[in-house]
């Protein structure tokens, strides 16, 4: 099968090297014209043969929108458009109307790996109309992992981002509770070799995961994660999760105390802590410590 692939960063460039394996021609495009194979979105839709295929890997966002928009000047009636990136699932719906009034098809692919995925394959959570989901049943079966697991069709547009998001709030929760064990099991005296004790637990465990096996890397890397500043980032999944659990009313206290949790990272000095010191001093008397100059 042919494939046009926008965006060869780390996981989109990794994702043209595994479909090449699988006996795929892929052509892609990127601003950096070291990794690029053509100059242009204009010359990628012209070495495609119709009914044509584009994967877009794109920060989500404005990025993604102007990708779409100009593909939806390029493409023609049954040709068919994948968003591959972390895009929200609200603008999957968006796209694909807009693209549907040219006739051009939509799919929208949640894609799980990370810089892992070249090897042991993507999870893939795919949403859209069962016709142009079926006509890129190649391209999954190549990026996903080997057996019968790693791919599902979600359902409708919009499913497939809505399903990732879920997937990444959960990881946050889970990459939480790992941290805080770290942290607990580093503070205590008696257990003096805190890397072995995670190591320990991956296997015959019920918390062993990929994210443990990922975390003792890390902790074979820095014992003790001197030279890392504890600061987190999120990639706006999170934020997604939570507000959607707000808009359906389901509770989700673990996953919004971890994004939480990243937000407080970033603070230097929390100016809530500052109240509540404040606070803890006026009724109880209790010490307060000033501020360095």
């Amino acid at each position: 099968m042919q494939l046009g692939l926008i965006g060869l960063g780390k996981m989109g460039g990794n994702m043209r090297e595994r479909i090449r394996r699988a006996g795929h021609t892929v052509i892609g495009y990127d601003r950096n014209p070291d990794v690029s194979d053509v100059a242009s979105l204009a010359e990628l839709v012209d070495k495609l043969e119709a009914p044509r295929t584009v994967w877009v890997m794109v920060p989500a966002g404005a990025a993604t929108q102007s990708v779409i928009d100009e593909l939806g000047g390029l493409l023609e009636s049954g040709d068919t458009v994948v968003d591959g990136g972390n895009s929200r699932w609200t603008d999957d719906e968006k796209h694909a109307a807009e693209l549907g009034e040219r006739g051009i098809g939509f799919v929208d692919a949640g894609v799980s790996g990370g810089v892992w995925g070249l090897k042991n394959g993507y999870a893939l959570m795919v949403g859209g109309e069962e016709e142009h989901v079926d006509r890129l049943q190649p391209i999954f079966d190549a990026l996903k992992p080997e057996g019968p697991y790693g791919y599902v069709h979600a359902g409708k547009v919009g499913a497939g981002h809505f399903s990732k998001m879920v997937h990444n709030g959960i990881e946050y929760a889970m990459m939480q509770a790992y941290a805080e064990g770290w942290e607990l099991l580093e503070k205590i005296d008696s257990v003096e070799n805190v890397r072995e004790v995670f190591r320990s637990w991956q296997e015959g465990t019920v918390i062993r995961s990929w994210l443990l096996d990922l975390a003792v890397n890390a902790l074979d890397d820095d014992e003790h994660l001197h030279g890392l500043r504890g600061y987190a980032q999120d990639s706006g999944e999170g934020r997604w999760t939570v507000e959607a659990a707000i808009d359906n009313a389901v509770p989700l206290p673990a996953i919004t105390a971890s994004l939480f949790a990243r937000f407080a990272s970033r603070q230097e000095d929390s100016p809530q802590m500052k109240m509540i010191a404040a606070l803890r001093n006026q009724f109880g008397g209790h010490a307060v410590e000033s501020a360095k100059e």
